[in-house]
């Protein structure tokens, strides 16, 4: 069921397709408007009508009709028409397309299907033509005219030439071609010597334009040959007057002529005219021109009583004039200054070239005397020179010198030059601006007294010392104010310029000024350099721009700086300095900075400078190393003074005897040592006493020891045996007899070390014996060597001694009871 609807859907679509195919629709749909063309912008009212009956498949149907403005769609009103027909009105109430296509359509069965079609197009009256004019020319006699077209009219126009004679009917005498706005009007539809009227006329659906009419003779406007010039002669005896011979064309030998002469010189850029020269004449006389000059002529010729148009100008000719010696005194500038060797006086002198009017011909050279031209001799030259410049030695005293130009005609008027003293009064002020690119306009006030002329200078301000000789002019009018300067001037240069006022008798003192005749940016900008640096500050310096890089006028250097956590700041330096001191910068902190050099024009960057401040300054640094330094050698000094001080030595580290280690503890008897030590147990540590004092036998062969005095067994004021004391007590060193005697040593006590109980200095006393009881310092005792020896403070001295001191207990060899007891002394 579903396959057989979708096949009578497609049947009937085709069914209606070619039912309602435009072939098959040419009578049944027309589509009908007020106008095909109609003004831009104006209504346009259009309407389609549908025929059912001759639309096959739509006589039972209702009829749709739409409409469709090119691609856009357009909203009719659709009625019943007379008849079986459907009728649908549109009207555009503002047509602003040139060209469009209006389509009907008709819906059927949600279906549509154009059924017939109107093209309108839109656009304007076509506009008048104006400046119209015309030639003849006179090779075919052909007038050509030409015009300008109006506004466009957007619609296709035709354009026709237009002409009619006094006594015949308006003809079209030519029709441009290819859009162009000029034609050319045939011979024969031509009235010569006789007046015709000629217009253009342009011509579309909208309406005609017709251009205003021009009411000529064709010969009138007839554009002439142009002549030829034969040949051009200077007038003899010294004059400034050429004579001109020419002929004109052979087609113009039948008419009047009126012709025109021009002329220039190559540096001239516009041209001399010389007018109302009678063409038939052939030739023409004419003055004014300068000496020894080059002039380039030419010619043109017209009728006489037409006062149509010009011919074309003649091919030039060129032409020299005779020379004449130069006239006219020269600029003049001077200095001077003693000789170095001799009295002489040296002199620079510099003049301009003569001016071309004065010149009269090409300069040959110049002379430069000391003295004038008399009785037809000439003077001794010290100068003859092709330049503008020279420099010579004159006698000391010489106040004049005498300049002239020559050329081939002759020598020219002599110039005095009067060599005055730079000593008048200078110029009340003096200022320079710009006058262009290659200009600067100088003006100043001048002195109280009258002047006669004044001179301007002016060089060129570079790193390189250099002079322009040519760089000077003269201002002859002393009422002068100011002063144009065009010689030599360059965009971004620096010039410096010296005004001096010339007087009767002196020359005045120059003024000077700087300027620019534009400025721009710098070239470039300085290269920063780190001259010092703190943890706060830093100093930093630069070298000027070079003058010929700075462009203009340095306004002021501007200094950046930032570190990568706060905002650029910026300072701006005097364009005299040449270094700044960046303040209140962090420690110990990377920065970047930048300068920018600027003139009036602009600013130019430089490259940036990446600096790190430090953690401390100099002066902090220089004090912590003098302390320092002061510590070492107070050290040093403590140390040299404790080396050198037995008694600071001694009173800080005392010098212990180490009994363990002298000499005497290798005495012990043989039968100390085959039997076992007798300790005393010791409880707690106290004073030990020596009881008994061990006498030696003497050796042999050794002298007695007379010359001691014998020492009296005593005590100490203090009482025997007081707590924390030692005594010692000695005997006569020998007896009577002086040989073979015992030798009796000192009874030792000694009192605790340190940190035990401490009493009043011990007493020391010295033995008899030449034996020595210790031979050298040795290292700090043991801890059991290491004791002091005393007695208690009320008790006797201990019989028995400990063992660890084998030097005590030798004092007990046998032979002690002899001696006497000191304690009982």
């Amino acid at each position: 069921m579903a396959r057989h609807g979708a096949r009578m859907l497609f049947l009937l679509q085709l069914s209606l397709l070619l039912l309602l195919h435009p072939s098959g629709t040419m009578g049944c749909a027309l589509v009908a408007v007020d106008s095909p063309i109609v003004p831009l912008g104006s209504a346009v009212t259009a309407s389609c009508t549908i025929q059912s009956k001759l639309c096959r498949g739509l006589e039972q149907e209702k009829v749709r009709i739409t409409w469709m403005l090119d691609n856009e769609p357009m909203v009719g009103r659709q009625s019943q028409g007379p008849g079986d027909t459907e009728v649908s009105n549109l009207t555009l109430p503002q047509f602003n397309r040139t060209q469009a296509k209006l389509w009907c359509w008709v819906e059927w069965n949600g279906t549509k299907q154009r059924v017939g079609m109107a093209e309108i197009r839109a656009g304007y009256p076509p506009a008048k033509p104006f400046n119209l004019s015309c030639i003849l020319n006179l090779s075919d006699y052909g007038l050509t005219c030409q015009w300008e077209p109006g506004a466009n009219s957007r619609l296709p126009t035709s354009i026709a030439l237009k002409c009619a004679g006094s006594r015949a009917p308006a003809v079209t005498g030519c029709t441009p071609q290819g859009g162009r706005s000029r034609c050319t009007v045939p011979r024969r539809l031509l009235q010569l010597y006789r007046h015709m009227e000629i217009w253009v006329s342009a011509t579309n659906a909208l309406g005609t334009a017709e251009s205003e009419h021009l009411c000529i003779d064709p010969m009138d406007v007839a554009k002439l040959d142009p002549p030829a010039l034969q040949s051009i002669q200077s007038i003899p005896f010294q004059t400034d007057c050429i004579a001109l011979t020419w002929e004109v064309a052979r087609s113009n030998a039948h008419m009047e002529l009126q012709c025109e002469l021009r002329y220039r010189t190559p540096q001239d850029t516009a041209w001399a005219l010389v007018t109302n020269i009678i063409g038939h004449a052939g030739t023409a006389q004419c003055c004014g021109f300068l000496f020894g000059t080059q002039y380039h002529f030419q010619m043109r010729c017209r009728r006489s009583l037409a006062r149509g148009y010009w011919s074309e100008w003649s091919p030039g000719r060129n032409y020299t004039t005779h020379e004449k010696a130069p006239t006219g005194k020269l600029d003049v500038w001077w200095s001077t200054r003693p000789a170095r060797v001799g009295k002489g006086l040296e002199v620079q002198l510099c003049w301009k070239a003569p001016r071309r009017q004065e010149a009269n011909g090409r300069v040959l050279g110049y002379h430069v005397t000391l003295s004038p031209r008399r009785r037809g001799r000439d003077p001794p030259m010290v100068c003859n020179t092709t330049h503008t410049h020279c420099n010579f030695s004159a006698p000391a005293g010489t106040r004049r010198v005498y300049l002239s130009a020559y050329n081939a005609a002759g020598k020219g008027a002599v110039t005095e030059v009067v060599l005055l003293e730079r000593k008048g009064q200078p110029l009340a002020g003096l200022r320079a601006v710009p006058g262009g690119e290659h200009s600067l306009w100088v003006h100043w006030e001048p002195p109280r007294v009258p002047v006669a002329a004044y001179i301007l200078e002016w060089q060129r301000v570079s790193s390189e010392p250099s002079h322009c000789s040519a760089c000077w002019q003269m201002e002859r009018d002393g009422a002068a104010t100011a002063a144009l300067i065009q010689d030599g001037i360059e965009p971004f240069q620096q010039y410096n310029i010296s005004v001096y006022p010339l007087y009767k008798d002196a020359t005045g003192v120059p003024v000077y000024a700087v300027a620019y005749s534009k400025q721009k940016a710098p070239s470039y900008a300085p290269k920063l350099h780190l001259k010092s640096i703190s943890k706060s500050s830093a100093e930093l310096c630069w070298e000027p721009v070079p003058v010929e890089m700075q462009n203009g006028f340095i306004t002021g250097y501007t200094i950046f700086w930032a570190n990568s956590t706060t905002d650029v700041s910026s300072s701006t330096v005097h364009p005299s300095l040449s270094s700044f001191i960046i303040q209140g910068l962090k420690p110990s902190t990377l920065y970047k900075v930048l300068i920018m050099a600027s003139t009036a024009a602009g600013g130019t960057n430089g490259t940036s400078l990446t600096l790190v401040t430090t953690v401390l300054d100099d002066a902090e640094i220089q004090f912590l190393f003098l302390t320092l330094g002061l510590v070492f050698v107070l050290l040093i000094l403590l140390l040299i003074c404790f080396q050198k001080n037995r008694r600071v030595k001694q009173q800080l580290w005392p010098s212990v005897p180490d009994p363990a280690n002298s000499s005497l503890g290798k005495w012990v008897p043989a039968e100390l040592q085959q039997g076992p030590l007798q300790v005393v147990g010791v409880k707690e540590p106290g004073p030990a006493t020596i009881s008994t004092v061990t006498v030696l036998e003497r050796a042999a062969g050794k002298p007695p020891c007379a010359a001691e005095p014998s020492i009296p067994c005593t005590m100490p004021p203090e009482g025997r045996g007081s707590p924390g004391r030692g005594w010692s007590a000695a005997e006569p060193c020998r007896d009577p007899g002086g040989s073979g005697e015992p030798v009796q040593y000192a009874r030792v006590m000694g009192s605790g070390y340190k940190g035990q109980q401490h009493g009043p200095p011990r007493l020391y006393l010295r033995s008899s014996s030449t034996q020595p009881l210790l031979l050298d310092p040795s290292p700090s005792p043991l801890p059991y060597e290491n004791l002091w020896l005393g007695c208690p403070g009320d008790g006797g001295c201990p019989e028995e001694l400990p063992a660890t001191f084998p030097l005590l207990q030798g004092l007990r060899i046998g032979g002690a009871e002899e001696l006497p007891d000191c304690r009982a002394a």
